[in-house]
């Protein structure tokens, strides 16, 4: 019996564990030039909100090409899916995108590209910030 009760109380806490929605940093530092790692790292995202977490992206390096609408619309990866499928579902799940403002500044990008995406550009002390806000990041 006593087996019994204390097999019940950990499948309880794993069950608790398991069922705990968490707060999730992406930060992408790749882009174009690898498709399938790019469109990873947002259906990564994309499954993290599909279950109930919250994600937040933050783009540095060449991942911030990643927010241009001709890379959206045209990148897909190697087993990993559209890019554009998985930006949708992210940002009809709410999340939110930071750029590295002096990666984007290097590459060329301008509010422009930002227009009427859920997206800023963001210094480093942000990604720090994001890093200490949340609960675990995945880095790409």
């Amino acid at each position: 019996m006593k087996k019994l009760i204390l097999f019940s109380i950990a499948l309880l806490m794993t069950t608790t564990l398991l069922a705990q929605k968490h707060k999730l940093l992406v930060h992408v530092t790749c882009g174009p030039e690898n498709p399938t790692k790019a469109a990873l790292a947002f259906l990564v995202a994309k499954t993290a909100i599909d279950e109930g977490h919250s994600v937040t992206l933050f783009l540095a390096g060449d991942g911030v090409q990643l927010l241009r609408n001709e890379v959206l619309d045209n990148l897909t990866g190697l087993g990993t899916g559209k890019l554009r499928e998985h930006y949708d579902a992210i940002v009809k799940g709410g999340s939110k995108f930071y750029l590295s403002g002096m990666s984007s500044k290097a590459r060329g990008l301008t509010e422009s590209d930002l227009k009427e995406k859920p997206a800023e550009f963001a210094m480093p002390n942000v990604l720090v910030k994001l890093t200490m806000e949340n609960d675990k990041v995945i880095v790409y």
